[in-house]
Parts: C-alpha cells; structure tokens; sequence
C-alpha cells in the first residue's frame, strides 16, 4: 500500500551511526563470493537474451498488463530522458509518470514518451505527489546529486522499488542509510552503473576472479575529458519555468545563480561531488569489483583545479589513491580539461596480475600476457538495454539486481571518501567496519552534511 510521503518524514532526527552495511551476514566474505558468482551468472544470462528482447520490443503490438512494471522517472533534462527511452523500449515497463522542476523538460519527455509509448505519462513537479500514485511500481532517480539518496528513501518508504543514477548518494552518511531504507522495506535499488550488466565487462570481471592473469594486486581507472569553463555566475531572478524551491529540496536554500542548472552543479560541494562522483564512479566500480575488495584502509588524494577561473569549487585534476587490508591497491586520475587518457581511452581501467594484465574500455576489454602480448580482445554491447532489463527482472524474481545498493554504496563510499582527503588536505586511515577516517575530525566533518529544515532523511 503506498501511502502520502510529507516533508515531515524527513524531519526525525538522524539515528546514531552504527556498523550498518558492513556489519549484516550478506558482508561476510563467503557471502561476498557466493553474491558476486550470482551477479556474474545472472549477467550472462543478460547477456544472452538481450538481443531478443531488444527484437520483441521493437515488435510487439501490446504489452501483458500482467508483466509490465510501471516506471515513474524524476529529472528528465539528461539522463531521466534517456533513461525513459530505455524503459519505453523494453517490453516489460511503461512509462506512467514524469516528474521534473522545470515545465519545459517534463512538458518534452511526456509528450515523446506519449508518441512512442502510446499513451501520455502523468506530470508532476513535486515527486512526493508522484509517490503517491498506487499505479507506479518503480522510482527512477535522475535529478542531480543532492536529491539521489533522499529521493531513493522517501520511494522506498513509499512501497517504490529505486533505480537511482550514480552516484547514489551524495554523503558517505546518505549511503548508509539508502542501503538500510532498501533492506528495511525489502526494495530492489540498482544503481545506475550500466557496467555491471554489459556482457564483455562481466566477462573481464570474470576472468580476473579466475585467474586469467594470476594474482591480481592493482587496478588503474582514469577519466579525461575538455570541459569548458563555467563562468562566473551572476544571481538573477529564477526562470518561470523552474521551481527553484523543489529542485534545491533537501539542500540548504541559497539564492538562484544563473551559471548553476542544469549541469554546472555538479562542480559545486553544496550539489555535487565533483568529476569523481561524477564519472568516477563507474571506473572505481569496477575497480572494487574486480579486485574483490570492500573498504580501503588508507585513501590519499592530490591535484587541485588549475585550467579555468571560474566558479568551480571541485578539482579539474585529481589523482587517488585506496590501499585496501587484502594487500591491494586501486587508483583512479581524473582530469577534466585533458582528453587524452591511458591506452586512447577517455575512460578505462586496468587490472595488473602476475601473469598478465586486462584493459576495460569502451564496451569491452583487451588481455595481455605478463610480456604485454595481446591475447584476447572482446567487445559487445553497451549502453542501457541490459542494465534495465536487470532491474525489471530484479523486481519480478525478488532477487537483488547487479548494481545492489549495497554494492554501489561500497563503491561510492570510495568517491566520497577520495573527496574527503582532498578537501581536509590529509591521508585518511579509515576504520574497516564503519568506512569512516579515524582520528580526523576535518575529514569526518564531510561524511554528512546539513539539510534544508524538514528534510533530513531518516529511514
């Protein structure tokens, strides 16, 4: 029974932060290894059928009411748009909502989804009337970061299963409580990480578990990209398509400055995380998967924002560094102004094991041999298509999707804490049980942050 979500939900104070995640039976290693063959068994039985559902969506006349999920989508200026064709094409979801703070937007997405789909989804502006709709089975989250882990919990309290875009939370703190709001009302909540699903990325994945290049003790991820600058931004009065108020939601009010929506936010900390929350984490993710590991036990960080003078507060260059208690090491470089990446890849990582090495990038991989000989090269499909299939089938069968919320707290958790160092200028020792810097009350200071009156969640 979904029942009326109110600001007031959000007002209970914070509970007491405990082990959460990482003390529950699902993180014993056993566990951990059973989980992870079912993601990569799962993820090739994608693999398999995508194609055909992909052809079955393209040419069947009607879907069965009995199969199909409702789908309910929050910011469709990016992302949320992109993502409604990917649920329209599937043949088990229909788009019934669209919610978005500016009129333009949902007024756009609406009327495509309404001429491919058939019928027009309803609109809304606030996403709590949204949660209210008995007829909606599935939250999709693609509003900017500061409303990511708040929406997943207020759609999980809602009876809503979450697909929620990376990264999911935009505090360490969120996190914790995302995963605890998914477990507590039994929810499936991917994360938005496509990789996990792509069938040549689970293949590498696989092959590094096995052994395809030995022992493993390294991976490299990186991100290059040529931003332009963003200006300096002028305050101004709020555009009379946008609802300035919802779109800040649980952040602290500030006034509209016209260089911020409807993507400049991601390079301020009041809104966002930064290029390594940003693309970041689709690299450190498969970093952590591969070299399966949990939480790091030192985090170091350096760089600065060199290339433009402009508004941005977050790093144009950054380099991390995660030691990990299994004797294992993970780095990622990002640089935001520099297209050219390692191995002609914009995006990648690398895993180096004793016998050899495997690249990921674009929708595949390469293997070498331990003489930088290539072995293999294996590329398949991308995109969307599997990672939504996933979660469709994650809330028929009741089993956890490949981009558990679980999982994708543990690898955001590397995010947050890769900015925490930058920000206190300081190596983080970090407890293995709860994730947080231990004796760096600057550091920790960032693992929360303080929310908009009325709208602090809780679970």
């Amino acid at each position: 029974m979904t029942r009326s979500i109110q600001p007031k939900d959000f007002a209970v104070t914070m509970r007491p932060q405990h082990s959460g995640v990482q003390s529950s039976a699902s993180m014993h290693p056993k566990n951990r290894t059973r989980d992870r063959r079912l993601f990569l068994k799962a993820g090739a039985a994608l693999g398999a059928t995508v194609t055909a559902r992909t052809v079955f969506a393209e040419t069947a006349p009607k879907k069965s009411p009995n199969e199909v999920i409702r789908v309910g989508i929050m910011g469709v200026n990016n992302r949320g748009a992109a993502l409604a064709k990917g649920f329209i094409k599937d043949p088990g979801s229909d788009v019934v909502a669209i919610c978005d703070v500016d009129s333009r937007a949902s007024d756009k997405v609406a009327n495509s989804v309404a001429d491919t789909q058939g019928h027009r989804p309803k609109t809304f502006v606030d996403v709590r009337k949204l949660l209210e709709e008995e007829n909606v089975d599935a939250l999709v989250v693609a509003a900017p970061n500061h409303w990511h882990a708040p929406a997943t919990i207020l759609g999980c309290a809602a009876g809503k299963h979450v697909y929620v875009e990376k990264p999911c939370s935009q505090t360490a703190e969120e996190g914790v409580l995302a995963v605890e709001a998914a477990r507590k009302h039994n929810r499936v909540v991917q994360m938005g990480s496509q990789r996990r699903s792509w069938p040549a990325v689970i293949r590498a994945i696989e092959l590094v578990h096995s052994g395809g290049i030995g022992d493993v003790s390294y991976s490299r991820s990186w991100y290059n990209n040529r931003r332009p600058s963003i200006g300096h931004g002028k305050t101004a009065s709020v555009p009379d398509w946008l609802n300035w108020d919802l779109w800040q939601g649980p952040a602290p009010r500030r006034e509209y400055v016209d260089n911020v929506v409807h993507y400049n936010w991601h390079w301020r900390w009041h809104w966002g995380n930064g290029e390594l929350g940003n693309n970041g984490i689709h690299v450190l993710d498969l970093a952590r998967w591969g070299l399966q590991v949990t939480t790091p036990s030192r985090v170091r960080s350096g760089g600065g924002k060199y290339r433009h003078d402009d508004d941005q507060e977050t790093p144009d260059t950054m380099m991390v560094t995660y030691d990990f208690p299994e004797g294992k090491t993970a780095t990622w470089e990002g640089l935001s102004w520099s297209p050219l990446g390692p191995h002609d890849a914009a995006v990648g990582v690398s895993f180096h094991g004793s016998e050899g090495s495997i690249i990921v990038r674009g929708n595949g991989f390469t293997r070498f041999d331990d003489r930088n000989k290539e072995i293999e090269t294996v590329n398949d499909e991308g995109g969307d298509t599997s990672h939504l299939a996933d979660f469709l089938d994650a809330i028929r069968t009741g089993r956890r999707p490949n981009a558990d919320i679980q999982e994708a707290h543990l690898s955001t958790l590397l995010c947050h804490l890769g900015n925490m160092a930058y920000r206190s200028s300081s190596e983080l020792e970090i407890d293995s049980i709860t994730g947080k810097p231990v004796g760096n009350p600057e550091a920790l200071a960032y693992w929360g942050r303080e929310y908009q009156s009325g709208w602090k969640p809780v679970v």
